[in-house]
């Protein structure tokens, strides 16, 4: 028996939990919100985020960052955007087992990935990245549920996957950590794309033209920046694109939907697509990589433009040739 602890009591990192808690680990699930863990806690149930969804008994709930010591792994589940901050509050230097990231995003004043933002941050740790079309509900259910798994580090790549992976978690091993992560985040900003074509009523067509270019563009990118084609093929590339860019749980979709429909930009909740998509309108620069899609959501999500005006202007661009790189 495993323990597992996760970093990170939201709606992901609960689903994670219970999905490894039903496989017969123990698993420690921390969060900041005292109140909100010790109602875990005598509840079994995280009824802010999965409201009626009973958890395993063996889920400990905890607020108090010594609990995780002595687990076997720590998944860190905390916001991309807070990932660095939560690492300096904490001494995690001594922590001695692999961090598994699994938040979806690019830091927006660097543009680093959560792995280079920990190996910056904390040295030369064990990392890896868990990444692909997974819901928080579904995982929750224990619904059958398909995933990657990246680490640089073969060895502890096929050690982790063991230990995390249960009857209803299956995952994929891959040793390409940069292209997992960069398929993971930059889904997000073709699922707000996604979300906009939806919410203008412009049709089925024009959704399947956004995955399909979308996919074109994230694969230009994460290619310019060393990650693999064959990766981006997979769960963590096209599958969770496709996944997030389709389905009324993807929070970037609804967004996206909801600004084209009301033009408002505060989306209430975390996205983390709309960071990532400032910041992958400069990586494009920087790798000198052709974006349009990325572009002009990221122009409307900064207020420079709007859902009208960039959709003419993606179809007013010159007519081309399909190709990926």
């Amino acid at each position: 028996m495993n323990k597992i602890g996760i970093m990170g009591s939201g709606a992901f990192g609960t689903g994670l939990a219970a999905t490894l808690a039903k496989a017969n680990n123990n698993v420690v699930l921390w969060g900041r919100n005292s109140d909100h863990i010790k109602n875990i806690n005598s509840t079994n149930m995280n009824a802010r985020y999965l409201p009626n969804i009973k958890l395993p008994n063996n889920i400990y709930a905890t607020s108090d960052f010594s609990d995780l010591n002595s687990v076997d792994a720590l998944l860190m589940v905390a916001p991309a955007q807070y990932l660095r901050e939560t690492l300096k509050s904490f001494d995690l230097k001594n922590l001695n087992c692999p961090l598994i990231v699994c938040s979806k995003g690019i830091e927006k004043s660097t543009g680093k990935l959560q792995s280079q933002i920990i190996e910056e941050v904390l040295g030369n740790k064990q990392c890896a990245a868990l990444s692909g079309p997974g819901f928080a509900i579904e995982l929750a259910k224990g619904m059958p549920t398909a995933l990657t798994l990246a680490a640089d580090d073969t060895e502890l790549g096929a050690s982790l996957q063991s230990m995390l992976s249960t009857e209803a978690l299956r995952l994929y091993l891959s040793n390409d950590l940069l292209g997992v992560q960069l398929g993971g985040a930059l889904k997000n900003v073709f699922a707000i794309a996604s979300g906009i074509v939806v919410g203008s009523n412009l049709g089925e067509s024009a959704r399947a033209a956004v995955i399909t270019r979308g996919f074109t563009e994230l694969s230009r990118l994460t290619y310019s920046m060393g990650g693999k084609l064959d990766t981006l093929n997979g769960l963590s590339g096209f599958g969770d694109l496709t996944l997030s860019c389709t389905s009324q749980l993807s929070r970037n979709f609804c967004y996206g939907k909801q600004l084209a429909r009301s033009g408002n930009l505060n989306p209430g909740e975390t996205v983390e697509g709309i960071d990532t998509a400032l910041i992958t309108l400069k990586l494009a620069e920087k790798y000198k990589v052709e974006m349009p899609i990325a572009s002009q959501v990221a122009l409307v999500l900064s207020g420079q433009t709007t859902v009208e005006i960039a959709l003419s202007e993606l179809m007013k661009r010159p007519l081309k040739s399909e190709n990926i790189t």
